[in-house]
């Protein structure tokens, strides 16, 4: 069992829905600092206001592209990569289009990931390029068939949800994804984790991070 530190050091402090404002995102970066997690993850808008709200803390600065559906070109995502790098992004959450995947055209998936690994790698610093499959739209051989090109592709996590779609992660679907990439890459479970005794239970099945907008009750749940 995680202790509550080790279990903030693993949380992607979360919040990204359509009403997400300022004053939010303020707060969501002071409980962050507060409680010492990986990273707030927030849209593109607010990436400088982050930044400036994390100051000189150890939290990472995790911003989304191509989000919720994945289905803008690999064009505007490598752009919108490159302006959140300038922004002071440290990580990237970046959604495939589930629909090539679907439709079996996997040198799309795989060029669409690469496109926001290459700005990712060209960055002045190190940017991490988290790889959203939106499981809970996958069959089986279409969620291997994703880790398998993430991997490929040059990503450093594969995630499981956006929090988004009908369902987020399972530790079915954690378990899945670990066994498939391995243990050199990081798995990430986002969706529906809402208590301390859901996130351990993603750890135990393969996750080093964990994508929570209920990180406090999460944390502050943990003696």
């Amino acid at each position: 069992m995680l202790t509550r530190k080790e279990l903030a050091k693993r949380i992607d402090h979360t919040l990204l829905g359509p009403t997400a404002s300022k004053e939010g995102v303020k707060k969501l970066c002071k409980e962050a600092v507060q409680y010492a997690v990986a990273s707030v993850c927030v849209n593109p808008c607010h990436a400088e206001l982050a930044k400036s709200c994390l100051g000189d803390s150890d939290v990472l600065l995790c911003v989304v592209v191509g989000f919720p559906h994945g289905m803008s070109t690999k064009e505007t995502k490598a752009f919108e990569a490159q302006k959140a790098i300038a922004a002071g992004a440290d990580e990237l959450d970046m959604v495939i289009n589930v629909a090539a995947l679907k439709e079996g055209d996997y040198e799309y998936v795989e060029d669409d990931i690469r496109a926001v690994c290459s700005a990712a790698e060209k960055a002045p610093k190190p940017v991490a390029v988290k790889v959203i499959l939106e499981l809970a739209l996958l069959s089986e051989e279409e969620k291997i068939a994703g880790a398998i090109l993430t991997k490929s592709a040059g990503a450093q996590f594969v995630k499981t949800s956006t929090g988004f779609a009908s369902g987020g992660a399972t530790v079915e679907d954690v378990a899945l994804l670990r066994k498939t990439v391995g243990k050199e890459m990081g798995v990430k479970a986002a969706g529906g984790i809402r208590d301390a005794a859901t996130a351990q239970a993603m750890v135990d099945a393969g996750a080093s991070r964990i994508g929570a907008s209920r990180t406090v009750e999460i944390l502050d749940s943990i003696e």
